[in-house]
């Protein structure tokens, strides 16, 4: 018995990383903003074990993620956007299921409407 629950354990450690893995690389899909304009943003997701780091370039070019965590095939991160002096924290969720993502955006502290999108796994 405890021998089928040690490999049970082992196998999920390993499927957690596998799935991790596959987040790792360049992901492209279209932003939903203000009044329904979308723009073209693209993620490079770096993964250490649990830790996701990388960027989100868009029209304000390379942005850090930061807080950055993968469970399974579960992401989030924020970022943080500068407008003339005013800092804003944006939440992302997304959930991956094959070579697409579902994303959730929304401003830290609520405020505002939560934004759905999906991105790409990019082949380029």
């Amino acid at each position: 018995m405890k021998r089928t629950i040690r490999i049970a354990c082992f196998l999920g450690l390993l499927l957690g990383l596998a799935m991790a893995q596959t987040i790792a690389g360049k992901w492209t899909g279209d932003m939903p903003g203000r009044g329904g304009d979308a723009t073209p943003t693209t993620f490079n997701f770096k993964v250490d074990g649990d830790k996701l780091t990388g960027t989100m370039t868009g029209p304000q070019g390379d942005i850090p993620l930061q807080e950055g965590k993968v469970t399974g095939s579960a992401i989030s991160f924020s970022t943080t956007l500068d407008f003339g002096g005013n800092s804003v924290k944006i939440l992302y969720k997304g959930t991956m299921s094959g070579d697409q993502m579902k994303m959730t955006r929304e401003r830290d502290g609520g405020g505002g409407q939560v934004r759905e999108f999906t991105i790409k796994r990019s082949t380029t």
